[in-house]
C-alpha cells in the first residue's frame, strides 16, 4: 500500500457521518442561519433557550425556524439541556463574517510607513488591497513586507495602530508556520529555503507551505531570528527593542547585505546583526535552525 494511500485511510477526516465541504457551504449560504448564527454570538449568555434564540432571529413562525435551526445542528449547532450553543465550526463561519473574508474587499491609499529602505534610504509607504498590506519603498518601489492581513483588522484603528497590528500578525503567524503548524487550519507545514523570491528583492526567502490546505506564505530569512533567542539576547542586553521595532525597520530581517548564501546543498546562511561596535553572526541550516553563533567587534567579521 502506498503512502498517500495509507495517510488517506488513517485521516482524521474520513468517516461516514461528515459533511463534504459543498455541503458545508450550502448549509450556511442561508441567510436565515447566518442571522441565527450571528444571534448566538451575539448573546450575552449561551446556551440560548429555543424561544429566546428565535425571538433574536425575529423570525415568527416556529416550524420554519425550526427547521433551520435543525440544520445548523450537528456540524454547526449543538442542542444542549439549556438550550442551543456553538460547535466550533458556527465559531469559525461567524469570525470570517466579522473579519470581513466573505463579504468585504476595502482598498486603503498609500500612507506614510515607519523607516527607511534598505536601498536607496527613501521613505517608506503602506497600502492595503486584496486583503494584503504591502510596506514598500516610495522612490525605488522596493517590497519590504507584504502579507494578509484580515480586512475586519481595519476597523476602529489608525494608521499607527494598524501597522503595529500588521507587525505582531506577521511575526506571530511566521513563528506559528516555522514551528510546524498552519495558522490557518492547523496542519502540518512544511518549511524551506528558495531562490523563488517573488515580490522580494532578496537571492533567498523562506517559505512556508501548510500539506493539507496549501496556505503558504513568504518571508525574509532573518525574520525568523526575531524568535531566535540568541539574537533576542544580543539585541536586548544592548538597549535594543526588539518587539517594539517593526520587523520591516531591521536592515538583517528585510536587507541582502546582512546576509551570506555559504552553501545551497544543503542550505547554510550567514546572517550578521550589527550593534554599533559589535556584530552577531548567526549560522542557519536548513531547517532553519541556529547551529552556529559568535559576537566579535564590527571590523573583525568574515
Amino acid at each position: 500500500m502506498s503512502d498517500s494511500v495509507s495517510a488517506r485511510e488513517d485521516s482524521v477526516l474520513d468517516c461516514d457521518d461528515c459533511l463534504s465541504p459543498a455541503e458545508a457551504f450550502a448549509i450556511v449560504a442561508d441567510e436565515t442561519r447566518l442571522t441565527i448564527l450571528e444571534a448566538l454570538w451575539e448573546s450575552p449568555d449561551r446556551p440560548v433557550p429555543f424561544s429566546e434564540l428565535r425571538r433574536r432571529v425575529g423570525v415568527d413562525d416556529s416550524a420554519r425556524f425550526n427547521y433551520h435551526l435543525g440544520k445548523l445542528r450537528g456540524q454547526f449547532v449543538q442542542k444542549t439541556d439549556d438550550g442551543y450553543d456553538f460547535r466550533h465550526a458556527g465559531e469559525k463561519v461567524v469570525r470570517a463574517v466579522l473579519a470581513g473574508t466573505f463579504n468585504e474587499d476595502p482598498v486603503l491609499p498609500a500612507f506614510p510607513a515607519p523607516g527607511a529602505c534598505v536601498s536607496c534610504d527613501g521613505q517608506l509607504q503602506a497600502d492595503y488591497g486584496d486583503e494584503k498590506f504591502t510596506i514598500a519603498c516610495a522612490d525605488c518601489g522596493r517590497v519590504h513586507a507584504h502579507e494578509e492581513f484580515p480586512p475586519g483588522g481595519l476597523q476602529n484603528r489608525s494608521t499607527d495602530a494598524l501597522l503595529s497590528a500588521f507587525d505582531q500578525r506577521v511575526r506571530h503567524l511566521h513563528c506559528l508556520a516555522a514551528d510546524g503548524v498552519c495558522p490557518e487550519c492547523g496542519g502540518t507545514t512544511s518549511t524551506e529555503l528558495t531562490r523563488d523570491t517573488d515580490p522580494f528583492e532578496l537571492d533567498v526567502v523562506v517559505n512556508h507551505r501548510c500539506v493539507q490546505c496549501a496556505y503558504e506564505a513568504v518571508s525574509p530569512v532573518g525574520l525568523v531570528l526575531l524568535d531566535e533567542s540568541t539574537v533576542l539576547g544580543f539585541l536586548s542586553s544592548r538597549g535594543d527593542d526588539v518587539c517594539g521595532t517593526p520587523f520591516w525597520r531591521f536592515p538583517w530581517v528585510v536587507g541582502d547585505d546582512a546576509l551570506t548564501i555559504v552553501d545551497d546543498d544543503p542550505w547554510r546562511i550567514r546572517i550578521r546583526i550589527e550593534h554599533e561596535s559589535e556584530v552577531l553572526v548567526v549560522e542557519l541550516d536548513e531547517t532553519l535552525s541556529c547551529v552556529d553563533s559568535r559576537v566579535e567587534p564590527l571590523g573583525e567579521v568574515a
